[in-house]
């Protein structure tokens, strides 16, 4: 396997992007990931850990995880329900310490890649509660009096969305990327990644199309790159040719399956409306 990442073949990273995660793995430091939804942010850690011939440990933080389940948690509930039914078991403590994804991680005894993701959903202390540990690669079982240190430093990756500032201690210890939402060119090579067979003109029609659709100003939800290559797949099982995009792309009317775009109805409404407008526009 490659000991420098530069994309996949099912995951096409830019070079600004290949340097980011290359830079972060020689510095042994989190790599901190923002960027639009359907950038491919979270997808990232599983192609890294593909190309560098690495195990994948995926940490998918929620409003209400913790870090410290991030270590390990302690199963008192369960430990004092087994010794009102006299098991043995309770003569252990260690049988009720359960093992967090940082602990999974650190136990690895290959070099993983480590995924926290959406850091930011988590409360403000979340990450500060991590600072030491991601710094160190250690911890301490203070039930059991155990110290757990990494075999091997794992490459975190984290990805964030930004519902919420970071702390700057926290951002001094990572290298960070923004992923830009791709120009057209990366968006070809994507398209052709994942549709290698698809007809280049429905492609040329449907890129200027979702381009058009990306540029509405007061779009609530601007179509993703997932969102795009649904609406692709759709296409081509409905079997529409390229001049069905053409009216659309000149804005005379609603993209076809414009629902694998439009998310919301804020934002087909808007679109109703700038149709009847340019109609109007175009008859008077």
């Amino acid at each position: 396997m490659s000991t420098r990442f530069e994309g996949t073949e099912t995951f096409v990273a830019t070079d600004d992007l290949m340097v980011a995660v290359n830079a972060a793995v020689a510095l042994e430091r989190p790599l901190l990931i923002k960027g639009e939804p359907g950038t491919g942010k979270t997808v990232l850690a599983a192609e890294v850990a593909k190309s560098l011939g690495m195990p994948l440990i995926e940490w998918h933080v929620k409003s209400t995880t913790k870090a410290q389940q991030g270590l390990y948690e302690y199963d008192a509930v369960g430990r004092l329900r087994d010794s009102q039914l006299g098991d043995e078991r309770v003569n252990d403590i260690s049988n009720y310490i359960v093992q967090g994804k940082l602990w999974e991680a650190f136990d690895s005894d290959e070099r993983p890649v480590l995924l926290i993701d959406e850091i930011d959903k988590a409360d403000i202390e979340f990450p500060n509660d991590l600072l030491l540990e991601l710094d160190r690669m250690e911890f301490h079982v203070y039930e059991t009096k155990q110290a757990v240190a990494a075999k091997n430093r794992p490459v975190v990756i984290i990805t964030s969305n930004n519902e919420k500032e970071l702390p700057d201690a926290f951002l001094r210890r990572c290298f960070f990327h923004y992923i830009q939402f791709p120009d057209h060119e990366t968006m070809q090579r994507i398209v052709d990644v994942h549709y290698p067979d698809i007809h280049q003109r429905l492609v040329k029609e449907a890129l200027s199309v979702f381009y058009n659709v990306r540029d509405v100003p007061g779009l609530k939800k601007k179509p993703s790159t997932s969102e795009l290559l649904d609406w692709l797949k759709l296409l081509m099982v409905e079997d529409l040719p390229p001049e069905a995009l053409r009216e659309a792309d000149q804005k005379s009317t609603l993209p076809p399956l414009y629902g694998a775009l439009l998310k919301n109805e804020q934002d087909v409404h808007m679109f109703e409306r700038l149709v009847f407008l340019h109609r109007r526009e175009q008859n008077s």
